[in-house]
């Protein structure tokens, strides 16, 4: 049946499945009643949303969602995007476009359900200095591997470490040690010279992404006040204030801890309860970013009398093995999500001060 047979005034709810070409469109009435389900191409998607009513318009938050969710805005209609894992329960039979869709126009009308904020051109740009940045350090880490099983075929090894990965990095270039022993041949430094400047290449751009994230939260008062909690530094500060643009979403700070993958995982039954490793769920760059930082504190706690160095001395003491320090870093990483909620939603800083004993 043709667009113009059909009645779309009665339409208050529409379910769209993103694609690249051929988008699927699900849209029902206040019944349930479906009116429209059938495929759009993508040139045309926006010429087809204008002969509906202004209504409510469900996506999946997916990387084209805040793209079509800003395009849908812009011609008066109110857009939701769900995430895919609250989307998929109602999936029925088969996965295909058509029931996608149909799963999204449904999910967006449960109670309950969570929304992801649509993102602003600007926000985006933010996030995606964070994503190169974490993609050129991965580049470099492969680099320098690359560069110490290399020189390790020829007899050439150093012990574990950043800094002593570059110190192999510079017998490439220098061919000798410091006493003047030749330690690379010629051959083996024209074959691996290309590593070592690709990593002094990638090493000017992480800098450069740097200082700029570093001058964007100088001028932040918010990322400043997050900057004053130990852990958690102006790359930390800025990628949180990117990826999460309301933290009132969230109801408590074990909630954000939740929404990070930082609490425990639950397999509780019959009024038992049993926890297990952490759930690993949310954004796993936020949630590497905070064990980084709080690795960095337990490193650096000795001189400090704070509240959170001293829970993290006593913690420690209870678990003084290896295992015990990534446990404890974990932990304090849970408690800096909880520190980083109360700040953007109570205001105020860090308090600091010694704790008397």
């Amino acid at each position: 049946m043709g667009k113009s047979n059909i009645d779309l005034s009665s339409v208050t709810r529409i379910g769209l499945d993103l694609a690249k070409n051929v988008f699927q469109v699900h849209a029902v009435d206040t019944g349930g009643a479906v009116i429209v389900a059938r495929s759009v191409r993508r040139g045309k998607l926006l010429e087809f949303f204008g002969a509906f009513p202004r209504c409510l318009v469900a996506m999946e938050a997916c990387s084209t969602a805040h793209h079509w969710g800003r395009a849908l805005i812009e011609l008066g209609f109110e857009v939701r995007l769900i995430p895919p894992a609250h989307v998929k329960p109602y999936v029925r039979r088969n996965k295909n476009d058509a029931a996608d869709a149909a799963a999204i126009c449904e999910a967006v009308g449960r109670p309950g359900q969570r929304f992801v904020p649509v993102r602003s051109i600007d926000n985006q740009a933010q996030l995606m200095r964070h994503r190169t940045r974490e993609m050129l350090v991965g580049q470099r880490t492969q680099l320098l591997n690359a560069l110490r099983g290399h020189l390790a075929e020829m007899g050439v090894i150093a012990p574990q470490g950043k800094q002593n990965s570059y110190a192999l990095k510079r017998l490439v270039f220098d061919g000798a040690d410091e006493n003047g022993e030749v330690v690379v041949l010629d051959c083996v430094r024209v074959a691996l010279s290309p590593l070592g400047r690709q990593i002094d290449a990638l090493d000017d751009a992480i800098s450069t992404i740097d200082k700029q994230i570093t001058t964007q939260s100088k001028t932040d008062p918010t990322a400043r006040r997050l900057t004053g909690i130990p852990g958690i530094g102006p790359i930390t500060a800025s990628a949180i204030l990117a990826s999460v643009q309301d933290m009132n979403a969230f109801d408590s700070g074990r909630e954000f801890a939740a929404f990070l993958g930082l609490t425990p995982r639950q397999n509780s039954s019959g009024g038992k309860e049993r926890l297990g490793r952490i759930t690993k769920m949310g954004d796993r760059y936020l949630r590497k970013l905070l064990v980084v930082g709080t690795c960095s504190v337990l490193f650096c706690r000795k001189g400090h009398a704070d509240a959170l160095r001293r829970w993290a001395d006593q913690l420690m003491a209870r678990k003084p093995s290896a295992s015990g320090f990534k446990l404890a870093a974990v932990a304090l990483a849970n408690k800096l999500a909880r520190i980083v909620f109360a700040l953007l939603t109570r205001g105020g800083d860090y308090n600091d001060r010694p704790v008397e004993v």
